[in-house]
């Protein structure tokens, strides 16, 4: 899985395994969650948003089946 540590206020770290259709999110409060069954476009459209908080509660939250895999740091 290819990870890149992005800007934004909620979400530190993005990763995506294309032929998993798995994206992984570090959020800055250090929770991890996997979403499952992701296409590429929705990847790529996620890291090139303008605001990446706004477009993950937007399309990718709802949307995708998800789990936790970190809780957040205390």
């Amino acid at each position: 899985m290819h990870r890149v540590r992005v800007r934004s206020s909620s979400l530190a770290v993005v990763g995506y395994d294309e032929a998993g259709r798995l994206l992984e999110v570090e959020f800055t409060n250090g929770s991890v969650y996997e979403y499952f069954d992701v296409p590429p476009a929705v990847h790529l459209a996620l890291v090139t948003a303008p605001s990446l908080g706004r477009h993950m509660n937007a399309y990718v939250k709802p949307v995708f089946h998800c789990r936790r895999i970190r809780p957040p740091s205390a």
